[in-house]
């Protein structure tokens, strides 16, 4: 076959109809415009580049459509082709995306852009926000503050700091009643709420539901309560060696009670282990610990 006729064929035709062909679906609660997540069953692949790129968030796949195509069936690069070419007529399901709400800055900065941002206040937009609508205690809000963890997001939105090993802000995840995201250009490492010399690292894969935990315990002053940001980036699981390789260290896997949440379950056993530390699996009674503390709340 022609090069040509490769990268004509791969112009017409997206992951998302490799996917949507072979039985995955768009998660759209986890998704945004540019990264839209797909399940099948316990399996997620997340679509980048405009449907022309992927990889799969717990492990090191990815690739374009090709390598989509014999990432799920096990297939040769022929058979791929093959397959993807069947798929050139396919109409695929278009995502219905709430209206967005944020304010791109694309000419600033990662930390000019944050530092040009609001803490929030007691009554503000996020306050309220986090308060009313997510049940986090006004203690945690304020605690969240003065740790230099959140912004007050456009539209009453919040934005919680991932941080580097230094402080360093590194990115922010977005949530709100109409947006839920993570910073355009910006990197994944930790969402870090706590003590930073902490004997106890609890990991979440959301900053609310990191906050949500700490509500939940008490705010244990032993615990270093964490986000991934729902990812597991290489910044990520380095930041996470090297917390967890500090003397007489406990890693928590306090991720969602769902197929995602237990992939990385598995994950994080695997580094404690192979930095001997001690392990556990801490798993919310409800699918994740925000929702948890608003039934706690509600009861």
């Amino acid at each position: 076959m022609e090069k040509a006729d490769i990268e004509e064929l791969r112009s017409r035709v997206g992951c998302a109809a490799v996917l949507e062909s072979d039985g995955f679906a768009v998660d759209l609660k986890q998704s945004t415009r540019k990264a839209i997540k797909y399940r099948r069953g316990d399996e997620i692949i997340i679509v980048i580049h405009h449907g022309k790129g992927w990889f799969d968030p717990l492990s090191d796949a990815k690739g374009d459509v090709y390598s989509l195509a014999q990432h799920l069936d096990g297939c040769d690069f022929l058979e791929a082709f093959v397959q993807v070419a069947s798929l050139v007529e396919f109409e695929t399901t278009e995502p219905k995306w709430p209206r967005a709400s944020r304010v791109m800055e694309p000419d600033q900065s990662i930390p000019d852009r944050w530092a040009a941002r609001r803490k929030p206040w007691r009554g503000s937009a996020t306050w309220r926000y986090l308060r009313d609508e997510r049940h986090v205690p006004e203690q945690i809000i304020r605690s969240a503050i003065a740790q230099n963890l959140l912004r007050e997001g456009p539209r009453g939105s919040m934005w919680a700091a991932h941080q580097g090993d230094d402080g360093a802000v590194t990115g922010w995840e977005e949530r709100g009643l109409e947006w839920r995201g993570f910073a355009a250009g910006s990197s994944k490492v930790l969402f870090r709420f706590g003590l930073k010399d902490a004997v106890r690292i609890c990991v979440t894969e959301a900053a609310i539901d990191a906050m949500s935990l700490a509500a939940i315990e008490r705010v244990r002053r032993d615990t270093l309560y964490v986000s991934t940001g729902g990812g597991w980036a290489p910044a990520t699981e380095a930041a996470l060696r090297a917390l967890s390789a500090r003397p007489d260290m406990r890693l928590v896997a306090a991720t969602d009670a769902n197929p995602q949440g237990e992939a990385f379950v598995s994950r994080l056993r695997e580094v404690a282990g192979e930095l001997s530390c001690d392990f556990e699996r801490l798993k919310p009674a409800a699918e994740d610990w925000n929702v948890m503390l608003q039934d706690a709340v509600s009861a």
